[in-house]
């Protein structure tokens, strides 16, 4: 299974470029949207990994993704600036998610 990345900026694509991640620069909510819909299909497509900017354009879109148990699963990543969310986002998460307290 292959990895896609949604970038907001041209740094985190190049990055995962060199990685050998395929990557596409999007800044449009309709366009984010459509891609991932379009990679939804692809049955190659294992991981979508997008900017935690690109997943403040579409969170409804994003929960939908990570709550389902359908492929692919889709992971949030800074970008060179760091992340927005703070250094326990990944306990907030957990608890959001199934309720515990870690």
């Amino acid at each position: 299974m292959r990895s896609y990345l949604i970038s907001d900026n041209m740094d985190t694509f190049v990055g995962m470029k060199m990685a050998g991640i395929e990557s596409i620069v999007l800044h449009r909510r309709e366009e984010i949207i459509g891609k991932i819909e379009e990679l939804k299909k692809d049955q190659g497509i294992g991981i979508i990994i997008i900017t935690e900017k690109i997943a403040l354009l579409i969170p409804e879109e994003v929960n939908k993704i990570k709550l389902s148990k359908e492929r692919p699963l889709l992971v949030e990543i800074p970008d060179r600036h760091g992340s927005s969310k703070g250094s326990d986002s990944i306990l907030r998460y957990v608890k959001e998610a199934i309720g515990l307290k870690i």
